[in-house]
């Protein structure tokens, strides 16, 4: 009995286990430089795949309104990251503001409203 329940697990993880693809090889990190302050960061990922990112972040103070009274600090980001997709070969890019009004991708292939 023992025997077939470790024969039965061993089958569920064999079949539970990723299949092999030619076209997600292991990306190495060619790149990597980063920055951080006291009121932002900044960071450059580049990897042997082709994906790229970019990102800087820097500390904002808001005012305060009628309702809160005191300021407040957030940190308002702006970057881009591209890749290249394995599956159609096509090369994409995304340029983003992450702030007071929330994340606001661009790019060719995002739908505009």
């Amino acid at each position: 009995m023992k025997f077939l329940i470790v024969f039965a697990t061993f089958a569920v993880m064999a079949l539970a286990a990723p299949a092999h693809d030619d076209h997600h090889e292991h990306a190495e990190i060619l790149k990597l430089d980063s920055v951080v302050d006291h009121d932002g960061y900044k960071f450059v990922l580049e990897t042997s795949d082709g994906t790229e990112r970019h990102e800087e972040g820097k500390l904002k103070e808001f005012p305060g309104d009628e309702h809160d009274h005191e300021s407040h600090h957030a940190i308002i980001v702006h970057g881009d990251y591209t890749w290249k997709d394995h599956h159609d070969g096509k090369v994409y890019s995304v340029q983003y503001v992450a702030d007071e009004k929330g994340f606001q991708p661009t790019g060719d292939h995002i739908p505009h409203n």
